[in-house]
């Protein structure tokens, strides 16, 4: 089963994220089988997370919602359209991080409306970025960092082929260098800044920022664009 294209899209966006996302598009493999894949993946802070990646387009089933912008196609997983319904993907240049950047006027149940999970239902395969750590942390703080990456961080992350790990620590900031599927990926700051700095700024309050030290220009998918000076 296949998704249909949609006459009235669900989420708007900017010309200058179009540009972008085809632009990375045009530098992946078989581009014109890849689409932009957005669907919420979390919570944290009381707004819903975003991701953003490149995935093939005949991998949509029935019920996702699939509008086209040009030969752009974009795709929204059944699950995450009413969460997305209204929002705009824009691009945002920063001097240090760039990415797609979301205005969602949606928001997420509060915490008591939430269903009450029944004992016999399986927890997730495995834990959100922004979920809480498994396990108490202990040491000084690099390690604790180093525990949050090994315990949230790469079991979130692994399921696109990606890995982070902890470089140093300076002054409240974790420099942290992404391998693997996260080497070159043009969504990589969105990774970066909606889910691993959420995850190690909440569980280590030591620290205020992370930076991403990675070489993405000689990663596995170029699409990298560093930010202009």
């Amino acid at each position: 089963m296949t998704a249909e294209d949609t006459a009235e899209p669900a989420l708007a966006i900017t010309e200058q994220a179009i540009e972008k996302a085809s632009g990375f598009r045009a530098q992946s493999h078989d581009p014109e089988n890849q689409a932009m894949w957005v669907e919420v993946t979390g919570v944290s802070g009381g707004e819903y997370v975003h991701t953003v990646s490149l995935k093939a387009l005949d991998a949509a089933h029935q019920g996702d919602l699939v509008q086209r912008h040009g030969d752009l196609a974009i795709v929204v997983p059944e699950s995450s359209v009413e969460k997305l319904r209204g929002a705009t993907i824009d691009w945002s240049q920063g001097l240090e991080q760039s990415g797609f950047t979301f205005v969602n006027p949606n928001r997420p149940p509060a915490p008591a409306e939430l269903p009450m999970m029944s004992p016999t239902m399986a927890p997730p395969a495995s834990p959100p970025i922004d979920a809480p750590p498994p396990a108490d942390l202990s040491g000084d703080v690099a390690q604790r960092v180093s525990q949050v990456i090994d315990q949230q961080v790469n079991p979130a992350i692994a399921a696109h082929g990606g890995h982070a790990e902890l470089v140093a620590v300076e002054e409240g900031t974790a420099y942290l260098r992404l391998g693997g599927g996260c080497q070159g990926c043009g969504m990589a700051t969105v990774t970066l800044g909606q889910g691993i700095e959420v995850a190690i700024t909440e569980a280590v309050r030591e620290i205020a920022r992370v930076v991403d030290v990675t070489d993405h220009a000689v990663g596995t998918n170029p699409y990298f664009e560093p930010a202009k000076k």
